[in-house]
């Protein structure tokens, strides 16, 4: 290994990988995916499809979940920063309902795996971002859940100074909280 370096977070499941950089004068290399390190470090994973989202400053996407075809994910910047939070959504598990963020951005080059049971998203910190994500499930267009993201039950402390300021979908203005999630769930 060595070409990765995996630190496990708070709640089982959720990984913040750092892959190694070699740079010089012509700027750097990395590797940003290699399915023998990933399985060496316990993330055997087979990803089927990459997704690619351009937002501007004080973009908020998420909280987001697939309802029938869950999908592992791992996600990185490669332009500008994020605050990215993702959710436990495992029924059985000890930290059902708790959350995790991390920043990332095109600086540090860190990635935030997220397996299957987990909801997620993200809040634009710089002008700008270039989002790219690793899933192990297609996408299926009506397969699509969320919650609210300043939800108070599972109170996720975004690093937003306005929330007026905030820019979401209007999908994301309608997802119920926490408790409707378990209602309906």
């Amino acid at each position: 290994m060595g070409k990765i370096s995996v630190e496990t977070c708070k709640i089982e499941g959720l990984k913040i990988i750092t892959p190694a950089v070699y740079e010089d004068s012509r700027g750097y290399f990395m590797e940003t995916y290699n399915q023998n390190d990933f399985t060496e470090a316990g993330i055997d994973v087979v990803f089927v499809q990459d997704n690619q989202s351009a937002s501007s400053k004080n973009v908020l996407r998420g909280l987001h979940f697939q309802i029938n075809h869950p999908q592992d994910k791992l996600v990185r910047v490669i332009k500008g920063s994020v605050y990215d939070v993702a959710v436990d959504l495992r029924k059985g598990s000890g930290t059902f309902g708790e959350w995790f963020g991390v920043e990332l951005s095109e600086s540090n080059k860190k990635q935030f795996y997220i397996p299957k049971g987990f909801a997620h998203g993200f809040y634009v910190m710089s002008d700008f971002a270039e989002f790219t994500y690793k899933c192990s499930d297609f996408y299926h267009p009506n397969d699509e859940g969320g919650i609210r993201f300043d939800d108070s039950d599972i109170g996720v402390e975004w690093p937003f100074e306005n929330k007026d300021a905030l820019i979401l979908s209007e999908k994301d203005t309608k997802w119920g909280g926490f408790k409707e999630y378990l209602e309906k769930y």
